[in-house]
């Protein structure tokens, strides 16, 4: 299906400014990081939906018989993906990677609406503009609320789902109350003002991660936290930690006939393994993969066994 292409964002123009000066800095690292990040951005494009400019980056086989559709997580952006990508594009399989509005290279919304619906309403306009049929989700940590949302709507379309870190939220009015607060607190007034990447890295490092992560994927982690944002993290802060949201999710797992692969950290202390296998037994057709030794963050801590995953359960439901 044709679509109108919409000119690139300031913040994917400004992005590609500061890769192009890196490239001529002199510096082995830094240069070899900017080639790889300007050959990636050689497949994005931007498209409008809802009244915003939406960034996604295209890239696989256009005719591949399978494509897999990338929501990222709470405060990220597409490029979390990016080993995933290269590894499910090298099989064949074509992959769509977006940012949702206020996130990574998409622009903010000027009216501030940052609600898990309006999420899954860009989603579906995403969807119907690029023609997709029959295809394939996979998302991790906040990205699921968006995905379910959307197949509680379009459930046809969706031939299977692959949730990392993903799990039953308990809840209580001290955590309504004090979660959200906190967290908020931390990402917008601390994290997201530092100006260098070690003391953010140390903190997910601390809570977040099991794993030593490449200093690559730590700035393109740490680059996420600007690139948000604040209202969006206030927001999608606030639902996730809401009575409305924590109570609807075992319902909404319950309501979507479609296969979910629920994949667990061991070592995830946001999303535990033992919340994650709780919420696999609402679904109608749910299986449950535990991986040893990882935290919050798989897609960079141990993005080949991610893939994997990805790769197995689409073939399954195929």
């Amino acid at each position: 299906m044709a679509h109108h292409q919409s000119p690139p964002t300031q913040k994917y123009t400004d992005y590609r400014k500061e890769l192009l000066e890196l490239k001529v800095s002199g510096d082995n690292a830094a240069v070899k990081r900017a080639t790889y990040e300007l050959s990636l951005m050689e497949k994005s494009c931007f498209i409008e939906l809802n009244g915003i400019v939406h960034h996604y980056h295209d890239s696989g086989p256009k005719d591949a018989a399978q494509t897999v559709l990338l929501i990222h997580g709470w405060d990220c952006w597409w490029m979390w993906w990016h080993h995933v990508i290269k590894d499910l594009n090298d099989r064949g399989i074509r992959t769509i990677a977006y940012d949702m509005r206020g996130h990574g290279w998409s622009d903010s919304d000027p009216k501030n609406h940052y609600h898990i619906d309006f999420f899954a309403h860009d989603l579906n306009e995403l969807v119907i503009k690029l023609g997709l049929e029959k295809f394939h989700i996979a998302a991790f940590s906040f990205g699921p609320f968006v995905a379910l949302d959307y197949a509680r709507v379009h459930p046809e379309l969706i031939r299977s789902m692959t949730f990392f870190n993903f799990g039953y939220l308990h809840n209580s009015e001290f955590i309504k109350n004090i979660a959200s607060g906190t967290i908020t607190f931390v990402f917008n007034n601390l994290l997201r003002k530092l100006t260098w990447w070690l003391p953010a890295y140390m903190f997910a490092r601390l809570v977040l991660a099991k794993n030593t992560v490449m200093l690559h994927d730590i700035l393109i982690g740490f680059k996420s936290l600007g690139l948000c944002a604040p209202e969006a993290i206030d927001q999608t802060t606030r639902q996730i930690t809401s009575f409305e949201i924590t109570e609807s999710v075992p319902a909404m797992v319950a309501a979507v006939d479609i296969p979910i692969l629920f994949v667990a950290g061991e070592g995830d202390s946001i999303m535990t393994s033992e919340n994650t296998k709780i919420l696999k037994e609402y679904a109608r057709k749910g299986l449950y993969v535990c991986v040893p030794e990882c935290g919050h963050l798989i897609t960079v801590e141990l993005p080949e066994t991610a893939s994997e995953l990805i790769l197995r359960h689409v073939e399954a439901c195929s």
